[in-house]
């Protein structure tokens, strides 16, 4: 059997930046799990594999829906060869994607699922039904005909990767306890707003905040209900720093008073 490096084999230079030159404070993230679940919530669209009969694999694109826990519900039809596919081997995974990726897509984030696809029964099928018309209006027409069953992919194995360097596994269970971020439909927004009308205010962060009092410069790359990710320019090279928000976001809206919070903060530290 073959064995593979479980890291990247690249120069050290290549994968550090300028280090911090102040202490930054705790700053949590997403878990494996709520990064997850919240690429499952925010699509409606993925790639399934399934096993073709003579063991190859199959790739097709798909539409799903979510029920509360997580798990993907399909309406597959014996017509498209992943539908024969799963009546033969129930084995199958799900690769989802974030949705309106910007700049480099092999930087953004996307997960798989994979484990075994069931068909529903009594209450159980009543609520796949409805979590996919939701999705697919038009199902409630096909997913009567005699070619399409609905299926639930129960979930044993979790990969989730953020883009570079950002990955992790996480388990069934942790998957489908944990929650969706809630202000992760109004983050792409408010990343645009930051970068193109609060400049100053992230560069204060990344200076009195963020560990870089030498920032020259700072764009916001990500943000979440937790805090937000930036990339520093400073004259050392450069560098990525988390800064937490005061407390959580719990909706969209709330991201304004969490990040007009963090640049107060930050003026009053460098003031």
């Amino acid at each position: 059997m073959t064995a593979f490096p479980t890291d990247h084999l690249a120069p050290a230079e290549v994968l550090s930046g300028a280090a911090p030159l102040a202490d930054v404070g705790p700053a949590p993230r997403r878990t494996p799990a709520e990064e997850a679940r919240t690429l499952i919530a925010r699509n409606r669209m993925g790639a399934l594999a399934t096993v073709s009969a003579d063991g190859s694999p199959w790739g097709s694109l798909v539409l799903y829906a979510a029920l509360a826990d997580g798990t993907p519900v399909l309406c597959l039809s014996t017509l498209a060869e992943h539908g024969r596919n799963v009546v033969g081997d129930a084995r199958a995974s799900l690769v989802v994607g974030e949705p309106d990726v910007k700049g480099d897509p092999l930087d953004s984030g996307r997960v798989t699922l994979a484990g075994h696809l069931e068909t529903p029964g009594g209450e159980e099928l009543d609520v796949a039904r409805a979590a996919y018309k939701d999705a697919s209006p038009a199902s409630g027409l096909y997913g009567g005909f005699g070619d399409f069953t609905y299926y639930v992919l129960r979930v044993e194995r979790v990969r989730w990767v953020g883009g570079y360097g950002r990955m992790d596994s996480t388990d069934a269970d942790a998957y489908h306890a944990a929650e969706p971020d809630p202000v992760a439909s109004g983050a792409a927004y408010a990343i645009e707003h930051l970068n193109a009308d609060h400049a100053d205010a992230l560069l204060d962060m990344a200076r009195a905040l963020g560990g870089h009092p030498d920032a020259t410069e700072a764009t916001c790359v990500r943000i979440d209900r937790y805090g937000l990710d930036l990339t520093v320019k400073t004259p050392r090279g450069i560098a990525e720093t988390r800064i937490a928000f005061a407390e959580p976001a719990n909706r969209p809206g709330d991201l304004r008073a969490a990040t007009v919070e963090l640049a107060r903060r930050a003026r009053g530290a460098t003031s």
